[in-house]
């Protein structure tokens, strides 16, 4: 099949992947504005001949990086949109699958056909960016990510997988102004927000606009049963939520060596949530500042006092993010850092005590105050079943995960694909408090530190059992004797 009746036949735009035009930017790989607020991105029918050629030159370019031994064609061109910047900039997003031709054969790709039984018929879903410049006569392939396609051609006939919203991308890119304006006014009122100019009005909505779009592309892709949309980061670029709420640091600095906790050999319970045993504090709120890290360990610790001591006390993450010498404070830290800065202090006051501020001041620790200390700290296993092992039987954990889906999450269990949540790029600390099911999709219940006006009352709940976002990579606890 020639790549231009592929392309006519997916351009159904009621095709479930028909709207992954915005992948870049999920990706980080482009903004979504620019500095003045203008949308860089559009979508391209891919039927267009700067999209055909695009799609003609990684397919090949594909073929010559990939060690198969079959060679791979364009069954789908999903998506496709133009940047136009000192030339054109292409973002595909392409099924290719296998044709009957060995690459011994050396054959032309267009005399290659594909499997007349879907069986035989291997997949993958791939991103690539491809930069174009006419007038020097270059192509070059920026960007190839790959992804097998069966996971995601299953998810698509869930029968559980929530409805879209009722905006499409396409809505949202002709009507925006006339549709989305009156939404933009609710989002105001409802977040309580403020913009001291009509340019800033006029900038955070195209913004929002193009925040629409991208939550309606990872309501397209996720393979839970989670529902994205409007929340209340909904008039931020991907680059402020990150510089504001997100912790850069996890990825980045060397994690202090623990002991390493001791797994109990039963097998844990089908379900578990410390909620339902008093052992976790209301949701708190970090504002504007990427102190994620102390809301774990704080939260991880309130649970340890309660089981051990049985009291459930609120403690001050403020301590930590003006007393811990270790960490960044808003800058970002590490909850293994945090542990030893507490043994240090000698422990931590109580929240009504010290409270938060959200910003860094001048360290204001009292030890006749402290109501909680820690003797040690121990690194949980990278198995979940052991963490969930763990967790029963031990309280609840400090984790940190990749919080790709999660600005614009509003409640469902998230399962966003692999490739676009790196587990080893982890950006945000959180609090395991629990694990369970939902209409048979297994999950993880997190307690977030963004407020209770985030999510399902503040906690995220993420698909449990693949080490997705990288939530089972640093799993720890303090330990009170």
């Amino acid at each position: 099949m020639a790549v231009s009746q592929v392309s006519q036949k997916w351009r159904n735009p009621n095709n479930k992947l028909h709207l992954l035009f915005l992948f870049s930017l999920l990706l980080g790989a482009l903004g979504s504005v620019n500095e003045t607020g203008n949308a860089l991105l559009v979508p391209e029918p891919s039927s267009d001949p700067g999209v055909m050629s695009a799609a003609r030159f990684v397919e090949k370019r594909y073929n010559m990086r990939s060690n198969g031994l079959y060679v791979r064609r364009i069954s789908r061109i999903v998506s496709a949109t133009k940047q136009v910047v000192e030339g054109q900039k292409y973002t595909l997003v392409l099924e290719l699958s296998d044709t009957l031709c060995k690459k011994s054969d050396a054959l032309d790709l267009d005399s290659c056909s594909f499997p007349t039984d879907a069986k035989d018929l291997k997949k993958e879903i791939c991103l690539f960016e491809v930069w174009d410049i006419p007038w020097e006569h270059k192509v070059m392939l920026l960007k190839q990510k790959c992804h097998l396609s069966d996971v995601l051609k299953e998810s698509s006939k869930k029968e559980d997988r929530p409805k879209s919203s009722p905006l499409s991308v396409e809505d949202i890119s002709q009507n925006s102004t006339f549709i989305l304006a009156p939404m933009f006014k609710n989002f105001i009122t409802q977040f309580n927000k403020k913009y001291d100019s009509q340019q800033e009005y006029e900038k955070r909505f195209k913004i929002f606009v193009a925040n629409l779009k991208t939550a309606q592309t990872i309501q397209q892709l996720d393979q839970g049963s989670a529902e994205y949309g409007v929340t209340k980061f909904s008039d931020l670029t991907e680059e402020e939520f990150q510089t504001l709420y997100l912790n850069p640091l996890l990825s980045k600095m060397q994690t202090r060596e623990m002991k390493k906790a001791v797994i109990p050999q039963d097998p844990p319970p089908d379900e578990w949530d410390w909620r339902n045993y008093g052992a976790v504090t209301t949701v708190k709120d970090q504002g504007m500042c990427g102190s994620c890290w102390a809301f774990s360990v704080t939260g991880n610790i309130e649970g340890q006092w309660f089981i051990h001591k049985g009291k459930l006390l609120s403690l001050s993450e403020q301590e930590l993010v003006d007393c811990d010498k270790l960490d960044s404070a808003c800058g970002g830290g590490l909850p293994s850092n945090a542990y030893e800065a507490i043994e240090k202090l000698g422990g931590l006051e109580a929240e009504t005590d010290y409270s938060y501020t959200g910003h860094k001041q001048s360290c204001g620790f009292t030890t006749n105050k402290v109501v909680a200390y820690i003797n040690s700290s121990v690194e949980i296993s990278k198995d979940e079943k052991e963490i969930a092992a763990w967790l029963a039987k031990n309280g609840p954990i400090s984790v940190a995960l990749n919080a790709f889906a999660m600005q614009f999450y509003r409640r469902g269990i998230s399962h966003p694909l692999k490739i676009f949540c790196n587990p080893w790029m982890i950006d945000h600390a959180v609090l395991l408090v629990g694990y369970g099911q939902r209409n048979g999709i297994p999950f993880w219940a997190i307690k977030n530190s963004w407020g209770e006006d985030y999510g399902e009352q503040g906690y995220y709940y993420l698909y449990r059992g693949s080490g997705l976002c990288g939530v089972n990579r640093m799993c720890s606890s303090a330990v009170v004797n």
